[in-house]
């Protein structure tokens, strides 16, 4: 038996066997300093970055970034890793819960303005909140984009559209602090989407007043686009990223003062649009004000790291790397810069080819994780939630989690007989569904399903419907298969079904 014609009931022995032999002893748990404590996590998460930007992923990136090449030389990189979406919204959702975005209201798109409300569920188990059961002290610092309540004026639903029904003077609610965060410093959404205001602990630092009239998008000189919406007076699109920076690095020095673990979640508002490098970074690359923007990004991981370093924190902590989908780099920038944002990967942000959800992902945890490894093995990251869990030392609960496995083992170098993963599912901007499973993808639809034209495509009659690629022989997802492959489109579209049937795709827990 492998891992094609394995069925559910093999799949989840197998995997509840695994997990078994590959629980993390106590030592691990420990970290290096021997104090008896779990690790402190840090998850960095860049915003747009794509597959190609980072030069330790693409030799002939032509953006400098010294600080991420040098954590995938203190860890582990891995080369197959993917957002659970082609786009944010459902991908930082999927990265909290551990459950694919498509399985609540959200079945396609993001949400599109920072007034849109909370979409993580009252009785959701976040990551956050499973840490904090085990004495972690839980931060969020950065771009939220998950949506929480705001206080009306009136009693009628807050809207983007009339937003004089915003009383900015109360707190929201349902937002970070509300599913497991002890502290977050946030900006509501992208940085594009009003409003443009930061919200600390659930309040606004300075009420949103000003009607900002937004900025059109000019690829050629740049992408400084923003909506038009309201914005705190002192508001700045270029100092958000340092003011990220800032408030990580004054977090971790306040944790490091305390002794406590914790867990840090920095989601960057960069390199996503509008593209505002300061100066200090500007004309440090060869791909533009993207590229400039994807150095100040770099930068800014740096200062995290050195801050870790100065607090002694460096050797106790997981650090993991990664980015909340691939590039928004059309064929018309590649031609002007010559830099490929998303490597030899199909597509952009976006789509349903893998330059839309194939992404960086690099992990670094001294004294357990090899320096200068690599990982070819596939992972998604709504596993986060299950590999903290076992890293802290505590019970994922059965009904969270639904779509995490636990990927620790991979981190440490391992080669469990089998994949930890089933199979992995992939959802486009327009909820288009692919799945992967070993060397074969499954696309039900044609086109891209997101920014790439064609975006759909209505096959003609003897046509296939969908598309299947071989990843190991086509990456570029150049051969569509799908009519010499029957018995691979069967399967997958089973195994696909019963992932939506039944409510989740990993073994359930407890």
């Amino acid at each position: 038996m492998d891992v094609q014609t394995c069925t559910r009931r093999d799949w989840l022995r197998i995997a509840g066997a695994g997990a078994a032999s590959l629980a993390l002893p106590d030592s691990l748990l420990a970290g290096p300093g021997g104090n008896g404590e779990p690790p402190n996590i840090v998850l960095i998460l860049a915003d747009d970055l794509g597959y190609g930007d980072p030069r330790c992923y693409n030799a002939e990136s032509k953006i400098p970034t010294p600080n991420i090449d040098r954590l995938a030389g203190e860890g582990v990189r891995f080369t197959d890793a993917h957002s659970p979406s082609a786009v944010c919204t459902p991908t930082r959702y999927g990265i909290l819960t551990g459950q694919y975005c498509w399985r609540t209201r959200l079945k396609q798109g993001v949400l599109w303005t920072g007034y849109a409300p909370a979409l993580i569920e009252p009785d959701r188990t976040t990551v956050a909140a499973l840490l904090q059961t085990r004495g972690y002290h839980t931060g969020c610092v950065g771009k939220w984009h998950l949506g929480f309540n705001w206080a009306s004026k009136t009693g009628a639903p807050v809207s983007a559209q009339d937003h004089d029904h915003v009383d900015f003077s109360k707190p929201v609610t349902r937002g970070p602090n509300a599913v497991g965060f002890d502290y977050s410093c946030i900006i509501p959404a992208s940085l594009d989407m009003p409003p443009y205001c930061w919200i600390e602990n659930g309040r606004c630092v300075e009420p949103p007043t000003v009607m900002d009239p937004g900025s059109k998008r000019v690829w050629a000189g740049g992408g400084g686009f923003w909506r038009e919406g309201l914005r705190s007076p002192s508001f700045r699109f270029n100092e958000v990223l340092p003011t990220i920076a800032d408030r990580a690095c004054s977090y971790v020095d306040r944790r490091g003062a305390d002794g406590k673990p914790f867990f840090l979640y920095v989601p960057f508002a960069s390199p996503h649009t509008p593209w505002v490098p300061n100066e200090a970074h500007r004309g440090k690359s060869g791909a533009g004000a993207y590229g400039d923007f994807v150095h100040e990004t770099d930068w800014a991981v740096g200062r995290l790291l050195s801050t870790l370093e100065r607090q002694g924190l460096r050797n106790n902590t997981l650090v993991i790397l990664t980015s909340d989908n691939g590039a928004h780099w059309p064929a018309s920038q590649i031609e002007r810069h010559g830099h490929r944002a998303n490597g030899a990967c199909r597509g952009q942000k976006a789509d349903i080819w893998e330059g839309g959800h194939r992404v960086p992902f690099i992990a670094r945890w001294p004294g357990h994780v090899q320096p200068e490894s690599r990982c070819d093995e596939t992972i998604c990251q709504t596993d986060l939630i299950a590999t903290c869990a076992g890293v802290a030392g505590v019970r994922l609960p059965g009904d969270a989690g639904e779509d995490s496995y636990d990927i620790m083992p991979y981190m440490l170098g391992r080669k469990p007989a089998r994949p930890i993963r089933e199979a992995t599912v992939h959802h486009s901007l327009n909820g288009m569904f692919a799945i992967r499973q070993g060397k074969w993808k499954l696309i039900l639809g044609r086109g891209s399903g997101g920014f790439t034209k064609p975006k759909k495509v209505k096959p003609s009659e003897g046509e296939p419907t969908g598309q299947l690629y071989d990843l190991v022989e086509d990456l570029g997802e150049t051969r569509n298969v799908w009519q010499d492959q029957p018995d691979v489109v069967r399967r997958l579209t089973t195994l696909l079904e019963r992932y939506q049937r039944t409510g989740r795709s990993a073994p359930q827990s407890g």
